[in-house]
């Protein structure tokens, strides 16, 4: 899909992304100067695997504040970026002959991590009628004796949905009947979040001693290009994946952990405007294609995607005479007859959706939905 966006674009052709999964915003200028100045102190040399104590210190200072999770230093190890984060809890928790389970949504890279690792994805489908949230019956029918470990994400990366703490409470129950498996949670898309309410999963009774809360810095203070991110889990984890670490990449870029320490010390003005603007445009842009015949999307309560079911649409053939069989089919027309790009949701693990990112301008999503609207108008 991304080769022949760029194709299209490259003869010409007016395609608008909104496959995009980054803010469209400019980092904060507090964090880039902090970046700056590094560069100008000659702050440029290797800083401890680990990371640098002070952005370890700071970060424990932010879960206390703000997750109500103590931490000490050693319990923290920063990266290049939440994604290294959570293949390195991944592998280091994981061996041949383990199942993880991913609810289905789920972002790409989970299954491949876990193949990566030697174990086996076990799919959980969280659907429309949950809000693409698992719900504790599923957890309790996927767990076998091989269960090793839970992997989460919320806010999610493809739907938007939110766990609420009752949801959170309920998924802990079960797992407290089974001490053996551990959770890891993505949370980098924490600040991005609208209604509802950010729970860690750690911050529950019995959860912090077994769960890998992944965080960083790339979505919440766009910050993508600076490769941050970090996990907080029990010291023998963190000890393990710093061997890793150690061996794969060493510690992240200096610069961008001056850039850290100030993201973290800043106000977060510059954060609720990036994320007054997403809500804004998760209120049109839901409201668009829900009106949308044959699209059904819940409402997301986080991040920067929507995740609508178009599996009315498969069967039916465009003007051109393409047949319409599945997501993939579906973008793909979209793309090369209306120029939108969108993602299949085949490769989030429902191919009966795609995704939508309203990371980009109100002016550009006006447009594409226009776009895709015409385009599925036309499907007989």
């Amino acid at each position: 899909m991304s080769a022949r966006a760029k194709e299209l674009k490259r003869q010409g052709k007016p395609v608008i992304s909104l496959s995009a999964g980054e803010p469209d915003f400019g980092t904060p200028a507090p964090i880039a100067e902090a970046g700056i100045r590094a560069i100008r102190e000659g702050f440029t040399r290797y800083t401890q695997n680990t990371g640098m104590p002070e952005l370890r210190e700071a970060i424990c200072a932010k879960l206390q504040r703000d997750n109500g999770l103590t931490c000490t230093p050693d319990e923290i190890l920063c990266s290049n970026g939440a994604k290294q984060s959570v293949a390195m809890a991944v592998c280091v928790l994981c061996a041949e002959g383990d199942e993880v389970l991913i609810p289905a949504p789920y972002w790409v890279s989970y299954p491949e991590m876990i193949r990566l690792a030697g174990a086996t994805p076990v799919v959980v489908p969280a659907g429309v009628n949950t809000n693409y949230r698992l719900t504790a019956d599923a957890l309790e029918a996927a767990i076998t004796d091989r269960t090793q470990l839970l992997i989460l994400c919320s806010p999610s990366n493809p739907t938007g949905s939110v766990y609420t703490k009752g949801e959170l409470e309920a998924l802990a129950a079960v797992l407290r009947r089974y001490p053996g498996i551990y959770i890891v949670s993505d949370e980098i898309y924490e600040h991005v979040i609208y209604e509802e309410t950010h729970v860690p999963i750690a911050s529950l009774p019995g959860m912090q001693e077994r769960t890998v809360t992944v965080n960083g810095f790339s979505k919440c203070y766009a910050m993508t290009g600076w490769r941050l991110g970090y996990m907080a889990a029990p010291r023998e984890i963190v000890k393990a994946a710093a061997k890793l670490q150690g061996q794969f990449t060493s510690a992240p870029s200096s610069i961008s952990q001056r850039a850290g320490i100030a993201a973290l010390g800043m106000g977060m003005s510059p954060i609720h405007r990036m994320v007054e603007a997403f809500h804004a445009r998760r209120d049109y842009a839901h409201a668009r294609v829900n009106g949308m015949e044959g699209c059904h999307c819940p409402k997301p309560e986080g991040a920067f995607y929507l995740f609508p079911q178009v599996s009315y649409y498969y069967g039916r053939r465009a003007p051109s005479g393409r047949t319409i069989s599945d997501s993939q089919d579906l973008c793909f027309y979209l793309l090369e007859e209306h120029h939108v790009a969108l993602v299949p949701g085949a490769a989030f693990g429902d191919p009966n959706g795609l995704r939508i990112s309203y990371a980009a301008s109100m002016d550009d999503i006006r447009v594409a939905l226009n776009r895709v609207e015409a385009g599925l108008d036309v499907l007989s």
